[in-house]
């Protein structure tokens, strides 16, 4: 038993070490959001070299709508996905599903567990009216993530939610990523910042890996690599692209009764044959 367990923590040391490594300013890891163990193993096969799970398209698996997955819902998803693929996982715990610090600590060390190889946590608060901790709260929360990620060796993300929680303060929200690589996260994220110089101007202001989340207008990978950013991601992107597709080809059916549809199916067959055969 020794033996076997001491293998396993290789392992998972191993793929913390290559999700770390990935995180190289300029050059940013293209980080494909997956919402199932199909998924993951799908854009493993394409090439990617790590992937997360996305709160809202794992959500929409289930028939609802982003932030009403549970904390058993999300842990026992990252066991799923991490099986699922020999590339690094990293796990959105949306807000750590608690308000408490210790017990943001305690969810952050049983996704450890899992096998993850990171996670993120934000500054959201699940209150539409009052939608962002204050600031010493929400550094005291990263700080607590922080220290149970440290015990596994996971990266630990940052996320400042200010610019999708309806509150565009670019200074506020610097502060607080810089507040939060103080309290030693290893990866800062503000979604929702999409323009060039507020993306260079955060960069700028910080000492650690930023990611960014892909939106419609936003600067294409090589502009994001001129502006210094690490890490790349697409959130619920790639889910919803997909049920765009089959509610085109629910519709085609239902409206028209062709099988147009079956052209890009075709290309879905085979990427999945391949990926699903190894």
């Amino acid at each position: 038993m020794g033996g076997y367990g001491s293998a396993l923590m290789s392992t998972q040391n191993s793929k913390d070490e290559r999700f770390r490594a990935l995180h190289v300013p300029g050059r940013p890891l293209l980080l494909a959001n997956a919402w199932d163990p199909g998924t993951a193993k799908l854009f493993e096969a394409l090439g990617f070299q790590a992937v997360a799970t996305t709160s809202s398209g794992f959500a929409a698996t289930l028939g609802r709508l982003d932030g009403s997955v549970t904390r058993e819902e999300a842990l026992l998803h990252a066991e799923a996905m991490v099986a699922a693929t020999d590339l690094p996982v990293s796990a959105d715990l949306e807000n750590g599903f608690a308000h408490d610090p210790a017990a943001v600590s305690d969810l952050v060390a049983h996704a450890a567990a899992t096998g993850l190889a990171g996670c993120s946590i934000e500054d959201f608060t699940g209150d539409r009216d009052d939608p962002i901790y204050e600031k010493s709260h929400a550094v005291e929360r990263v700080g607590a993530a922080v220290e149970a990620a440290r015990a596994s060796g996971m990266v630990l993300t940052a996320r400042a939610e200010n610019h999708v929680r309806g509150r565009i303060d670019l200074a506020d929200t610097i502060e607080r990523l810089q507040a939060f690589q103080e309290a030693g996260a290893d990866v800062l994220f503000a979604p929702g910042i999409t323009a060039p110089d507020e993306i260079r101007h955060v960069v700028n202001s910080v000492d650690r890996p930023v990611n960014v989340l892909v939106r419609p207008g936003m600067p294409d990978v090589d502009e994001l690599a001129s502006l210094g950013v690490a890490r790349v991601s697409v959130g619920g992107a790639f889910c919803y692209a997909g049920l765009g597709a089959v509610t085109e080809a629910a519709l085609e059916l239902l409206e028209e009764g062709t099988y147009g549809y079956w052209e890009q199916a075709a290309v879905g067959m085979k990427r999945v044959r391949e990926a699903f055969s190894t």
